[in-house]
């Protein structure tokens, strides 16, 4: 019965002594273990995966040191260029016919050119004596 009225003259409820109580089972749904076949499967797939990536690691490990030679290799080239050209310098200064012909004169050498050949009689007398 609904009062919408005067709340004083409503009837009370009756306390509900009896319960239900039901009881209910609750179904625990067990997975299946994975087969001991689909288990060696995936182990595999995963160890050539490891074999697949350590093959290509390595790979990337052995073109970095290779790149490394191939810079050090050109440093060196580099600085023998630079040598070769320093040497090449002095070779053209060494070379120079003025330079030449002072550092003979500075020996004691004489110029062939103008009277032809000049031997020494102290050298031809020690080159005798050793011959003989």
């Amino acid at each position: 019965m609904a009062y919408y009225g005067n709340l004083a003259v409503k009837p009370k409820r009756r306390e509900q002594d009896q319960y239900v109580i039901r009881e209910t089972r609750k179904k625990v749904v067990r997975r299946k273990s994975i087969p001991v076949a689909e288990k060696m499967l995936y182990l595999m797939t995963v160890l050539v995966a490891v074999v697949i990536a350590s093959f290509i690691i390595f790979r990337y490990a052995d073109i970095y040191d290779i790149n490394l030679n191939i810079k050090n290799v050109n440093n060196e080239m580099q600085s023998m260029e630079i040598q070769i050209q320093q040497l090449e310098r002095q070779v053209q200064a060494l070379s120079n016919p003025s330079r030449i012909r002072q550092f003979a004169e500075a020996q004691g050498m004489s110029s062939s050119l103008e009277s032809g050949i000049v031997v020494k009689k102290s050298s031809v007398l020690e080159g005798t004596a050793k011959l003989e």
